[in-house]
């Protein structure tokens, strides 16, 4: 049985369809002026062809227009779509009554389609002009700079890559964003370049639902690195031109890694603050607690990342709250990465920063017990900080802070991390140890941080860390046995002594004077001996001749030991 080989139509080389177009535009502009009918939009139709006229000229005067791929597809298709308008302007021309066999209604809707055609084909035409393709041989087909490269070859290579983009067929798209992907993979300094030079609008349209399945993804990717990178401008064109809520829309129905790229992108745009309130106009609050509640382990550290991002925005607190985030926030302090647990921290600390309402509901999931449970076993340091921060915001309730003063565990940690910890965690452990006043035991077990935060007093920096440090000595010293203890550290006593000097700036009087009255409280002899043996006396005497306040009751409470001292020997010799 005999079978015929199909045959292949090799298309016309660019020059003649180039010279079968203009043949026909030239009779398509003049019978469009003698129209008998629908005389209006054919008016709209020859703009086009004028404009068209133009751009076909610029094509010509191009080097090498005809080498470029793209013309393939684009001039066979404009060649047609001016067939079809010219027997349409024929028919328009015809007075008799079978100038229209399927009517009129039909005929307008088959001149309107032609004539967007036009428009797009138009379009495609003028980007090609624009993006100067044309005047480099075999443009297309350019292989990628190199990271040496010269600028200029690197933008010339990003036009011909968002040219290819707009106006070729899925194969064409897809070798683009492949060329893409490889220049933003390769170079991350070549993001703001490609954010500059490209049509980033476009590039942020194919990830719509709608597309063919390896263009969105690889244009989801794109988005995602220009999001991302380290560069501020690419993530706010990435912004302007929209791209936060189809990203949103990726995070929330798509495959598990798209989603989990979306969320970076996600969280990169709004660590910028200017542009928390978009999260909301794009409902994306809802959208990012479930990716929280049911995403892949990246894509809920991202989500939270981005709640956490937004969670200072007045209006999204309120969506947070209706739209369950507590529980779920509360749940990753357990189940999350510790990359999650660490935003889940923050966002929680934020939260109780808010006001009574806020921590309330984070007290009603048991917010608190797993704040002080995560406390015990955190390495990272920057997760310690917002949890801290967490437990002191919701230590505002005297209930909470009877209950952090009680635990022993969670007073013994913060002891570990005012002599272990860098100088915030000190600051933030001193402060919270000084605001929930633990029991007596409880000070007695954690005796040994007192010498770290009599450093801590010497410290001008950060802000209110010397009184923190002081607030939290003065409080472990109402206990004897501390009181004991730390004057039997001689370098902590000469510590005290030295910021006693009038000389020494670099402390607020205030502050030693504190601690060395409470360590004269209880009135034990070997304190102020200690106290005197260090030159405390001089120091106080001279800070009581300068009216320092609190000066004079300190020196009286340590010169009243010392002149029974001085007596008793007297009345022995």
């Amino acid at each position: 049985m005999h079978t015929s080989t199909p045959t292949t139509v090799t298309p016309p080389p660019p020059q003649t369809l180039l010279d079968l177009i203009n043949g026909v535009l030239s009779l398509l502009l003049v019978s469009s002026l003698s129209v008998r009918s629908f005389i209006g939009r054919w008016q709209v139709v020859r703009s086009k062809l004028i404009s068209l006229q133009s751009s076909l000229a610029s094509l010509s005067d191009s080097p090498h227009w005809s080498q470029n791929p793209l013309l393939h597809t684009l001039l066979p298709n404009l060649l047609s779509t001016l067939q079809r308008l010219h027997a349409l302007s024929a028919q328009c021309n015809d007075l008799s009554a079978s100038a229209f066999p399927g009517g009129k209604l039909l005929f307008q809707s088959d001149l309107d389609i032609a004539s967007s055609t036009l428009s797009s084909l138009l379009h495609d035409l003028d980007l090609l002009l624009r993006s100067g393709v044309l005047h480099q041989s075999n443009a297309i087909v350019l292989s990628q700079p190199g990271p040496g490269s010269e600028k200029e070859e690197l933008v010339f290579f990003i036009r011909d890559l968002f040219t290819r983009l707009q106006i070729g067929g899925v194969e064409f798209k897809k070798k683009a964003l492949e060329s893409l992907l490889e220049i933003l993979s390769d170079d991350e300094k070549s993001a703001a370049l490609v954010a500059n030079e490209g049509n980033i609008g476009y590039l942020i349209s194919l990830l719509d639902l709608h597309h063919q399945p390896t263009i969105r993804d690889c244009a989801v990717l794109a988005v995602s690195i220009l999001a991302s990178s380290a560069s501020d401008e690419s993530r706010k064109i990435v912004f302007e031109e929209g791209g936060l809520g189809p990203l949103l829309r990726v995070v929330e129905s798509s495959s598990m890694m798209l989603k989990e790229k979306a969320a970076v992108a996600v969280e990169a745009i709004t660590a910028d603050a200017d542009n928390g309130w978009a999260v909301g106009a794009y409902g994306g609050v809802a959208v990012l607690i479930e990716a929280c509640r049911s995403g892949s382990l990246a894509t809920q550290a991202h989500s939270v990342g981005a709640i956490r991002n937004v969670a200072a925005v007045d209006d999204i607190k309120m969506a947070l709250v209706e739209e369950g985030a507590v529980p779920v926030l509360v749940n990753l302090l357990v189940s999350g990465t510790a990359s999650a647990q660490e935003k889940a921290a923050h966002c929680l600390s934020i939260l109780a920063g808010s006001g009574e309402y806020f921590r309330s509901l984070i007290i009603q999931e048991r917010g608190l017990q797993r704040l002080m449970h995560l406390i015990q076993d955190l390495s990272s340091s920057e997760t310690v900080e917002h949890v801290l921060r967490a437990i002191t915001s919701l230590a505002a309730s005297e209930s909470i802070s009877r209950i952090l003063s009680s635990s022993t565990a969670f007073v013994v940690r913060l002891g570990e991390l005012i002599q272990h910890g860098n100088l915030k965690l000190q600051q933030l452990s001193a402060s919270l140890l000084s605001h929930i006043c633990p029991s007596d035991g409880n000070k007695r077990a954690i005796g040994s941080c007192m010498s770290s935060l009599v450093k801590l007093m010497e410290s001008p920096k950060p802000a209110g860390l010397q009184e923190s440090a002081s607030d939290a000595l003065v409080s472990l010293l109402s206990v004897k046995t501390n009181r004991k203890e730390l004057v039997r550290d001689e370098k902590s006593v000469m510590r005290l002594v030295q910021m006693l000097d009038p000389k020494y700036e670099a402390v607020a009087k205030k502050f030693p004077m504190m601690v060395v009255t409470a360590l004269l409280s209880g009135g034990s002899g070997g304190c102020r001996k200690r106290l005197v043996a260090a030159g405390a006396y001089p120091q106080l005497q001279r800070l009581t001749e300068m009216e320092v306040a609190g000066a004079k009751k300190a020196l009286q409470r340590l010169a009243g030991n010392r002149l029974k001292s001085i007596f008793s020997r007297t009345w022995r010799e």
